[in-house]
C-alpha cells in the first residue's frame, strides 16, 4: 500500500493540495460507512488540471509475440470505456474506473504483470473508442476517461483487506438486488430514478409455440409443450428487490436468470402474462440488478454527489484504498 509520499510523487504538486484535504463535512453529515486505509483522504476533484502520467507498477503485456507493454492504469482507460456511456458524469466515471480496477487488481492477485489474454476483461483499444464515439467526440471523451482514472489513480474496493466483487448493472429495475452471505456488502438500495432511463421497460410477446420452443431449449432436458402455455406458467419466487428467481411451467422449474436468457429480455425483473392466448412478458430495468446502477449514480452526479459517496451507497462497510 502506497505511503503519502509516495501519492504525492505520483500525482504531482499540482494535485498536492487537493490530495490532503479532508472530507470531514461530508463524513459528518452522511455518516461514510467506509474509510480509507490509515484514515488517509481521498482527492478531492481537480478541474482545469491536466491529468497527471498514469502509473501503477503493475503492467498487462497486450502481445504475447511483440511483448507490448502497457502500465495497468492506462489499460483502465480501455476498460471502462467498454463498461459505462462516455458522456456520462466525470463522477459516475470515476465509480467505474474504480470498479474496474478493482476487478483487475483482484485478477493479478498479487503479481506485478500478466498477459491480456488471461485476464477476464474487455478493452477498447482507442481506433475502436473513435468508431464507437465518432472522430468529433473522440478527444473529449478519451480525456474524460483518463481524467476518472487519474482523480482515482490506484483505488480499490476492498472489505475486511479482500477486494470485494463490484457488480454493476446498466440500471436496475428501481431497487438494487442484495448480495447473500457471499456479498454482503451488496444491499439492496433504491434507485428510483432508473424508472426514468432509456429502455427501462420492455414488454415482448410469443406465440404459445414459440414460447415453448425457447423455454425447451434451456439446458437440462425440461421440455414445454405448446399446450402447457400461458395456462401453466407461474412465478415462483422472488427476491426482496422484486427480481424473479424461480419459474414454474409445468412439471418443470427454472431459474429467473434461465428464462431472461431463453427469452432475451433485459433483466430478470420480469412478470408472464395472457396476451390472448399468446405470452406476453413485461419486464423492467437492464443488466442483473445487482451493485452500482450506472444510471442512478450518473444522476446522483448531476446532483452533485461524488464518487466516494456513491460508491459507499452502493457498496456498503467497505474502505476505499490506495494500493
Amino acid at each position: 500500500m502506497w505511503k503519502m509520499q509516495d501519492f504525492k510523487q505520483k500525482l504531482g504538486k499540482s494535485l498536492m493540495l487537493s490530495a490532503i484535504a479532508l472530507f470531514t463535512p461530508y463524513m459528518a453529515t452522511l455518516g461514510w460507512t467506509g474509510s480509507l486505509a490509515g484514515s488517509r483522504p481521498l482527492p478531492e476533484p481537480v478541474s482545469a488540471v491536466p491529468a497527471p502520467g498514469l502509473s501503477s507498477g503493475k503492467t498487462i503485456i497486450l502481445d504475447r509475440e511483440k511483448e507490448v507493454r502497457m502500465d495497468a492504469e492506462q489499460y483502465l482507460i480501455g476498460v471502462i470505456a467498454h463498461q459505462i456511456p462516455a458522456d456520462y458524469q466525470i463522477e459516475a466515471l470515476k465509480c467505474q474506473a474504480v470498479i474496474a480496477r478493482t476487478y483487475l487488481y483482484s485478477l493479478l492477485d498479487g503479481k506485478s504483470e500478466a498477459y491480456e489474454s488471461e485476464l477476464d476483461v474487455d478493452y477498447l483499444e482507442p481506433a475502436r473508442m473513435e468508431k464507437l464515439w465518432g472522430a468529433e467526440k473522440f478527444d473529449e471523451y478519451y480525456q474524460k476517461l483518463e481524467r476518472a482514472v487519474a482523480e482515482t489513480n490506484g483505488i480499490v474496493m476492498m472489505q475486511e483487506g479482500r477486494y470485494i466483487d463490484g457488480l454493476f448493472c446498466r440500471c436496475s429495475a428501481g431497487r438494487t438486488r442484495p448480495g447473500g452471505e457471499s456479498r454482503p456488502y451488496l444491499a439492496s438500495v433504491d434507485c428510483l430514478s432508473d424508472m426514468e432511463a432509456e429502455d427501462y421497460l420492455q414488454v415482448k410477446e410469443w406465440t404459445p409455440d414459440e414460447f415453448s420452443r425457447r423455454i425447451s431449449s434451456i439446458p437440462g432436458e425440461r421440455p414445454v409443450s405448446a399446450d402447457q402455455v400461458p395456462g401453466q406458467i407461474q412465478i415462483g419466487e422472488r427476491d426482496e428487490a422484486g427480481y424473479v428467481t424461480l419459474v414454474q411451467i409445468g412439471n418443470y422449474q427454472f431459474s429467473g436468470d434461465e428464462v431472461r436468457y431463453a427469452l432475451g429480455l433485459n433483466s430478470s425483473f420480469f412478470r408472464l402474462e395472457n396476451a390472448e392466448g399468446n405470452v406476453r412478458a413485461v419486464g423492467k430495468g437492464i443488466g442483473h440488478g445487482y451493485g452500482l446502477s450506472q444510471y442512478d449514480a450518473n444522476r446522483k452526479a448531476e446532483d452533485g454527489w461524488t464518487f466516494d459517496e456513491i460508491l459507499n451507497y452502493f457498496y456498503q462497510n467497505i474502505m476505499l484504498v490506495f494500493e
